[in-house]
């Protein structure tokens, strides 16, 4: 409930006395850091480029000092949302505002803010009134909660405080069935118009959501969240969480964010900056594994896959490309893809020599092998060879030396045949001479040729380029055969090799290729450096395969990853996971959580169950989604006879929508090529401006856009416009059940779903 006027009052005051600490705080700060910056051109300048202790102390303070001042600078916007009344045992009651950061007066060691990630925080999120606990550093701390108190903040002014209940009040929705969490404070937030970006949500993260945020980093944590359920925030939250926690050993740096397209990372790219949290690695799957293998191809990606599947006409070659995708991406390939690189490792095993120079050993082939298949198994195969020669490099110098005692030895005898035969001094000085001579040649000839032996056996052994192993792979049909156990259908053999090496020739790479292309890298090089990550963030990860997500472990640290995604949105079914118990069991051995948020904080309980009711026909068992109690417009189902009708009823929605304070309409065409056409109907015959949305796009606009269904999944919009959905656009097969579920969660607040035809029996 609102708190009274008196108490808002005393609030009030607080705040604004807040806001304006923060303000000559800041002030003070911006000072220091107007210094700090010019002493640090000035050490510059007199530096010359030259190394200077002074310069980089002054650098880091600096680098402090104006990250500190941009806190404050955030923070005056919005101080604190939150306020919690605690009592230790044996304590009296303190008082604790809550912030995105955490504020203080140094001088006097007033702690005004604390940061959402501390400890004590968690009893805002998860505390219940009464008997409560957290756990600190130190241990648990146990005590009474007696107070959570909700600000909403706008522009540097406090507008409105509630005070939360004792309990959460659920209560049954408009229509009876659905239960519902009633939060005045959420709701307000809720009903608030969408950006281009995803925001920080701080204020509103909800119990279950924190659980997921506050869970332990070490093994993976699997999340099936329902459309709308703030899965994506709640992984990014996650991340600030982890580094405000482990900030003295981890660094953005350390963390790699792998999202479905370049369009979504822009959509995701102000959250964690926003959170205070820099430097993390947000990429593709396709960008990170190109970069880890050096390469810079044409990718043929999977949507452009899916637009084949969508589109095309010939039936026999769709059948290949998701056979082949099934394949590629399967736990058996994987297993296959092992067998190959145990082929290779035993064909060197198989190959060891001894290292020799002229009739000499230098290494017996026996000790190398010892080293190679038993002493250093651990290794990868490159890496392992490296170890091997860094290890007998070590020894050589006094292998040579021995080499040279054996043939001092043998000259020994010799010499003392010439003495014992020639008994003139001048004769047997001349041939003791030469036999000299010829010892020498010899020892030299011997240290040279050792060193050039040792260094060509080497050069001749380990060096295997990793880029031609896949493809070489395929194109050796007797040993592809003699790997697979000829399980392999032929016709799917030729096809997978014909367009394997049609798409190299090209400089084009299938993505699922990418995938056994950078395990046999990993496997047989090793992991360079930068390239392993403490954590692991794999959004929308219903569409990886389980061999991508098994790669992707290769290069996580203590197998930490948070992985968010909902099989009900998996329009990648022929490659994607359908069961998240199958990843957890195979790919992380079942150390690791799974958890499940049904909670969906996006749309309307109209629009969540209408798409329910889609959710339902798929061929699974999810929960359906669970809405927040905010009603709205039932969407609307509506015929239309030509483009030119769509096109006008199109426009009277935008000047409903705009009426009524949103900003956002999206046409949701079924294909990229569906889409241009709406495009050139709407350039035709509507009066607004409307952008096309393409596969290439890195930014998201906040204008009228058209928009392909499978580019949707994770956006949302204030406004959903559904193109044609009609009995050819939406089957009852299990993609078109996937791709109308996706497009009928975008929408926060309207929807309308246009049919041309006979309507889909999908939503009848």
């Amino acid at each position: 409930m609102a708190i009274d006027e008196k108490e808002f009052a005393i609030e009030k005051k607080r705040f604004d006395d807040t806001v304006t600490w923060i303000e000559n705080e800041a002030e003070k700060i911006e000072k220091e850091d107007f210094e700090l910056q010019n002493k640090v051109k000035e050490l510059r300048k007199e530096s010359k480029g030259r190394y200077s202790e002074e310069l980089e102390t002054k650098e880091k303070l600096y680098n402090i000092t104006h990250k500190n001042f941009e806190k404050y600078i955030d923070a005056k916007s919005s101080p604190y949302f939150a306020r919690i009344d605690f009592r230790e045992y044996r304590r009296d009651v303190e008082t604790f505002y809550i912030g995105k950061f955490g504020l203080g007066d140094i001088e006097n060691g007033d702690e005004k803010v604390i940061d959402w990630r501390a400890p004590i925080a968690d009893l805002y999120y998860s505390g219940t009134f009464g008997d409560c606990y957290y756990k600190a550093p130190k241990g648990v701390v146990s005590g009474e909660l007696s107070l959570k108190r909700k600000f909403l903040v706008r522009d540097s002014k406090l507008k409105d405080a509630f005070d939360e209940g004792i309990n959460e009040i659920i209560l049954k929705s408009g229509d009876g069935n659905e239960n519902a969490l009633v939060d005045e404070f959420l709701r307000i937030n809720l009903e608030e118009s969408i950006s281009t970006k995803l925001k920080d949500v701080v204020a509103t993260i909800q119990k279950e959501q924190n659980e997921i945020i506050r869970a332990d980093k070490n093994g993976a944590l699997i999340v099936q969240g329902s459309a709308g359920s703030g899965k994506t925030t709640v992984a990014l939250h996650r991340l600030a969480y982890l580094l405000y926690k482990f900030k003295d050993n981890m660094s953005g740096k350390d963390i790699l964010v792998i999202a479905p397209n370049k369009l979504f990372l822009d959509y995701i790219s102000q959250v964690l900056p926003d959170l205070g949290v820099n430097s993390v690695k947000q990429s593709t799957y396709e960008d990170i594994a190109c970069e880890i293998l050096g390469i810079k191809p044409k990718i043929y990606t999977k949507d452009t896959k899916l637009i084949s599947i969508l589109e095309g006409t010939n039936s026999e070659e769709k059948k290949y490309i998701l056979n082949t995708s099934k394949f590629k991406g399967s736990q058996s390939f994987k297993v296959i893809i092992d067998r190959f690189i145990r082929y290779m490792e035993k064909n060197d095993a198989d190959s060891i020599e001894d290292i020799k120079v002229d009739d000499y050993t230098l290494f017996d082939s026996k000790e190398i092998k010892r080293l190679f298949v038993k002493d250093l198994i651990n290794l990868p195969l490159n890496s392992r060879k490296m170890e091997i020669k860094r290890y007998l490099k070590l020894k050589l110098d006094d292998k040579i030396a021995s080499l040279l005692d054996k043939i001092d030895f043998t000259f020994e005898y010799q010499i003392s045949r010439v003495k014992k035969t020639y008994e003139d001094t001048i004769e047997m000085r001349k041939k003791l001479i030469e036999v000299y001579d010829e010892r020498d040649k010899k020892k030299s000839h011997i240290l040279k040729e050792s060193k050039k032996s040792f260094e060509d056996y080497f050069e001749k052994w380990y060096q295997i380029n990793t880029s031609s192993l896949y493809q070489d792979f395929f194109n050796n049909q007797v040993l592809f055969n003699e790997i697979t156990n000829n399980e392999i259908p032929k016709k799917l053999y030729d096809y997978m090799r014909e367009k394997l090496n049609e798409d190299l020739n090209n400089g084009i790479i299938d993505c699922d290729d990418l995938v056994p292309m950078l395990y046999i890298k990993l496997k047989i090089e090793g992991v360079p450096e930068k390239y392993k990550y403490k954590h692991i963030v794999i959004d929308e990860a219903q569409d990886y395969s389980f061999f991508q997500i098994f790669v992707l472990k290769d290069i996580a640290v203590n197998n930490s990853f948070t992985i968010v995604g909902d099989i009900g949105q998996g329009i990648y079914f022929y490659k994607g996971i359908d069961n998240w118990d199958k990843i957890l069991t195979n790919v992380f051995d079942n150390k690791g959580k799974y958890t499940i948020l049904t909670q969906s904080y996006r749309s309307t309980i109209e629009i969540i169950n209408f798409a329910n009711k889609v959710l339902k026909k798929q061929n699974n068992s999810l929960k359906p989604a669970v809405p927040v109690l905010r009603h709205g417009e039932m969407p609307k189902i509506i015929e239309f006879k030509t483009n030119k009708d769509f096109c006008s009823r199109v426009d009277k929605i935008v000047d409903f929508i705009h009426s009524n304070g949103k900003k956002s309409v999206a046409v949701i065409g079924r294909t990229f090529n569906e889409c241009k056409k709406i495009r050139d109907y709407l350039r035709k015959n509507s009066s607004f401006k409307w952008v096309l949305i393409k596969g290439t796009d890195k930014t998201l606009t906040l204008d009228n856009i058209i928009i392909p269904s499978y580019m949707t999944k994770g956006l949302e919009f204030d406004c959903s416009v559904i193109y044609n959905c009609n009995d050819d656009n939406y089957n009852e097969n299990e993609l078109d059940k996937k791709l109308l579920y996706v497009v009928l969660t975008r929408s926060l607040h309207y929807e309308y779903i246009f049919y041309n035809g006979n309507l889909s029996p999908l939503i009848k």
